[in-house]
C-alpha cells in the first residue's frame, strides 16, 4: 500500500472520530432548539385625516350648472385655505355632468364637483369640515385617520412582540430546567392583514339626499349639511407576528 492511502484513511478516521456536523439550525452540542411565536401591539394617536368635500348644482342646461358649480366650488376651496389648508393638500376628486331623465329634475343638467382633502393636523378635521358646510357645500365624507410615520408604530409592535417572545423561552426554559443561551433566528411574519394602521374613528358620510320636491319646472336646491359633531381621534394600532428561534442550555 502506498503512503498517498494511508494519509487519506487517516484522514477518514479522524473525520469519523471528531466532532459532529454542525446543526444547521445553528443550535450548538449540548442546547435544545426552542421555537416562538408571538404576537406584538403599538396604539398612537393619529395626526393625519382626509375628507371629501364637493357641490351638487342644477340648472336648465349644462353650461348653467358648469358656471354655478365652478363657483360654488371655488368658495369651497377658498374656505378651505382660509381655514389654513395647504393647495397642494386639496385634489379634485371627481368632476360630472349628467343629464337628468327621471324624477322631479327629468330634462335638467347635474354638476358634481368633488375634492379630496388632506389635513396635517387631524386635530382640525371638524374645523375644516364645518368650514366647507359653511361655504355650502353638500357632499361631505370621511374622515379617514391615520399615522404620517405608520413605520414607527410597527417599529414599537415589533420591539414589544420580541419581549413577549423572549418571556415565553424564558418561561419554557425555566419549566425545563434550562436557560435561554442566546437567539438564533427571528422570522418577520408580518400582521393579520399587512401592518394595518385602523382607523379609530369614522365619521358617518354625510351627504344631502335630493328629497321630494313639489311638481315645479325648476325643484328648489337641496337643504344645506349639517356639519358633523366633533371627530374623536382615538388611536390607532399596529398589530404583528414574529417567530424567534432560541438555543437553550442546562443551568
Amino acid at each position: 500500500m502506498t503512503a498517498r492511502p494511508l494519509a487519506l484513511l487517516a484522514l477518514s478516521l479522524l473525520a469519523a472520530c471528531g466532532d459532529r456536523p454542525a446543526d444547521p439550525r445553528g443550535v450548538d452540542h449540548g442546547e435544545t432548539l426552542l421555537s416562538v411565536s408571538a404576537t406584538g401591539q403599538a396604539e398612537s394617536r393619529p395626526d393625519k385625516a382626509e375628507f371629501q368635500a364637493g357641490i351638487e348644482t342644477w340648472a336648465r342646461t349644462a353650461k348653467e350648472a358648469s358656471a354655478a358649480n365652478a363657483d360654488k366650488i371655488a368658495e369651497i376651496v377658498e374656505a378651505l385655505k382660509t381655514s389654513g389648508v395647504a393647495e397642494k393638500d386639496i385634489q379634485t376628486r371627481a368632476v360630472s355632468v349628467n343629464r337628468i331623465d327621471w324624477g322631479n329634475r327629468k330634462g335638467q343638467f347635474q354638476a358634481t364637483n368633488v375634492v379630496n382633502v388632506t389635513l396635517r393636523d387631524a386635530s382640525r378635521t371638524s374645523q375644516a369640515v364645518t368650514a366647507v358646510t359653511e361655504a355650502g357645500a353638500n357632499i361631505v365624507s370621511g374622515p379617514n385617520l391615520s399615522m404620517t410615520d405608520p413605520e414607527a408604530t410597527a417599529n414599537l409592535a415589533y420591539a414589544d412582540a420580541f419581549k413577549a417572545a423572549k418571556r415565553r423561552a424564558e418561561a419554557y426554559a425555566t419549566a425545563a430546567g434550562m436557560e435561554v443561551s442566546r437567539v438564533l433566528y427571528i422570522r418577520d411574519a408580518g400582521g393579520s392583514q399587512g401592518n394595518t394602521y385602523f382607523r379609530a374613528a369614522d365619521a358617518t358620510a354625510v351627504r344631502a339626499e335630493q328629497a321630494a320636491a313639489p311638481q315645479m319646472d325648476v325643484a328648489p336646491p337641496p337643504p344645506p349639511v349639517v356639519a358633523p359633531p366633533g371627530v374623536m381621534l382615538g388611536t390607532t394600532a399596529s398589530n404583528v407576528f414574529i417567530q424567534v428561534d432560541f438555543a437553550l442550555r442546562p443551568k
